[in-house]
């Protein structure tokens, strides 16, 4: 009985401390920054009495009695445990209120330009820091629509640099070329499209329904390369994808004609006319969009090039680091599909200021930002994504390697993609 009472004072003397104090200590320097964890779900509440209940019980296997023989691993165990413990929380409270700026604004911008995750830093920071940040990470675009007259489609180019030498350099019978980037560690593709004509959005066949994979929607039209499109509603209990933003036209014909706004300031209509010229427009509906000779569209943004101007990008634009899509046009015509990865931990990619640089280095003169994070996806054929994934065993494959919300290497159900025909 002694033995058990002891037991039991050790329990509560060194144990609860080591437990409580961490945490007390955290929600306490949180509870000093936001008040957003009195309006925690009740899931989430769940979730953390989950935790310390797996905690306390994992502690008290370490404390039950064992053989003298056993004793020293047990306690060796424990601590190493508790230290583990205490570490992380002193870290996570470093990194979210320490002097390391880069962090915080890494954190409010990348979780403040998903659609699902915005809780993530209001859990940790009031609406004046987030609000501060993101005025410190912002894109001011080009305030005008595009001028196709800038582009001509017929014109020869020479290779007046690397970059023109990569694009233009190429198998005559070609219908499109790939290029392997690194930006910021990450592996990137960039494909050049030369027949702008065969570029068509693709749309998931469960339209308000679910999404598809774009491996899925290239090979039901048989596509040369396909990329994923604009943005989508996403209920967040479950991953429907489904429902595109905005306005969506496939072939000359409307599939949505959602008013345009995103939970991000800019971009708007990103088109294809139907003499080839890729179109970057706000302020207009399906339709006055069709009958300004648009066929095929999706809505997204932020635009980064307009008519060979650069938008102003504060920061890193106020989108954080991420895994991104892109799509441009050259003056010659040729159509820029990029593709950027992110990292294991989702903690690196490209910014507005990479994809811009990107598009500009490679000649786009209209460019703009597509629906990123574990959307993003350049498909190719079998035969040809083998030469980039050497795991592809579908007809259709990722070459680039998407990362989901559970840092699983797996991308997503989507709305849109963008796909070349045959």
């Amino acid at each position: 009985m002694k033995g058990k009472k002891e037991n039991k004072k050790r329990f509560f003397l060194r144990t609860l401390p080591i437990i409580m104090i961490p945490i007390l200590i955290s929600m306490l320097i949180i509870s000093m920054h936001t008040t957003y964890l009195i309006r925690v779900p009740f899931n989430y509440v769940v979730y953390i009495m989950s935790a310390l209940f797996i905690y306390l019980f994992i502690i008290g296997l370490f404390l039950v009695k064992r053989k003298k023989y056993k004793r020293r691993i047990y306690k060796i165990l424990s601590r190493f445990f508790n230290c583990s413990y205490i570490l992380c929380a002193i870290v996570s409270i470093f990194l979210l209120y320490g002097p390391y700026k880069n962090f915080r604004d890494w954190f409010i911008s990348t979780a403040m330009s998903t659609m699902n995750h915005q809780y993530l830093c209001k859990w940790f920071y009031s609406k004046k820091e987030i609000d501060d940040v993101l005025n410190n990470n912002y894109i001011k675009e080009v305030n005008e629509d595009t001028d196709t007259n800038l582009i001509k489609l017929e014109e020869e180019t020479t290779y007046e640099n690397e970059y023109e030498k990569q694009i233009l350099k190429r198998n005559k019978n070609a219908k499109y070329k790939v290029i392997e980037l690194k930006v910021n560690g990450q592996k990137g593709y960039l494909a050049a499209i030369y027949d702008p004509s065969k570029l068509k959005v693709a749309v998931t066949s469960y339209l308000g329904v679910k999404g598809e994979y774009v491996t899925d929607m290239a090979e039901k039209n048989d596509a040369l390369i396909a990329i994923n499109g604009g943005g989508f509603y996403d209920p967040g209990y479950v991953s429907t994808g489904g429902s595109p933003t905005g306005i969506t036209i496939s072939n000359g014909k409307v599939i949505t004609n959602n008013t345009y706004g995103t939970y991000n300031q800019g971009g708007g209509i990103i088109g294809l006319t139907n003499d080839n010229k890729l179109v970057l427009n706000r302020n207009k509906n399906a339709y006055t969009a069709l009958n300004s000779g648009i066929r095929d569209a999706i809505s997204w943004g932020p635009f980064l090039i307009v008519n060979g101007k650069k938008s102003f990008i504060k920061g890193n634009g106020g989108w954080g680091y991420a895994a991104r899509t892109a799509i441009g046009q050259r003056k010659d015509g040729i159509i820029l599909l990029l593709v950027v990865d992110s990292n294991s931990s989702r903690t690196k990619g490209a910014d507005m200021v990479n994809l811009t640089e990107i598009m500009s280095n490679y000649g786009a003169i209209n460019a703009a930002n597509l629906d990123g994070g574990t959307s993003s996806v350049m498909v190719l054929p079998k035969k040809e994504a083998l030469k980039y994934n050497n795991k592809c065993s579908k007809n259709y494959c990722n070459i680039n390697d998407p990362i989901d919300g559970r840092l699983r290497h797996q991308t997503r159900r989507i709305a849109t993609s963008i796909i070349l025909t045959k």
